[in-house]
């Protein structure tokens, strides 16, 4: 894992962010639909009241990844 405040993007642009509880990414690009994020949201326009679907954890409980 490398410090969020580090702007790495994958090819498409987007990144990945993950809980740090239970280990569920978000993709910029997928977006959390069930959740009511839309597919495209970067996770700066991700409500701050957004909750990880699998353990309830806070958007303030993510780390951002680098994937490929």
């Amino acid at each position: 894992m490398i410090d969020a405040s580090e702007d790495i993007a994958r090819k498409d642009g987007f990144r990945i962010w993950e809980c740090v509880l239970c280990g569920f990414r978000y993709d910029e690009s997928l977006g959390d639909p069930d959740g009511g994020v839309a597919p495209g949201t970067r996770w700066e326009d991700v409500p701050d009241d957004w909750m990880c679907p699998e353990c309830g954890a806070r958007k303030s409980e993510f780390d951002m990844i680098v994937v490929g």
